[in-house]
């Protein structure tokens, strides 16, 4: 959060990445430094999950993913009990 005008910084892109920058933001009605934030939050989740998945899978227990995969087809069955 800022806290005060000295917590602002600036940094150098190209005019044609401002604008595509500024224009996004002003479609989802947010400041640039709010959309770069949700675009940076997402990206480092995107390589957080990655990262998981990259560990499930050099995991010695393959049997994991399937029987994973069984539950999460059991959970998405419809049936309430």
């Amino acid at each position: 959060m800022l806290k005060s005008m000295t917590d602002l910084t600036t940094i150098k892109v190209p005019r044609g990445l401002r604008e595509r920058i500024a224009r996004d933001a002003s479609r989802r009605g947010v400041t640039a430094a709010a959309f770069l934030a949700g675009l940076l939050d997402s990206y480092e989740r995107e390589q957080r999950l990655a990262a998981v998945g990259r560990a499930y899978a050099e995991t010695p227990n393959a049997g994991y993913i399937q029987e994973s995969t069984v539950w999460d087809e059991a959970a998405a069955d419809g049936l309430i009990e």
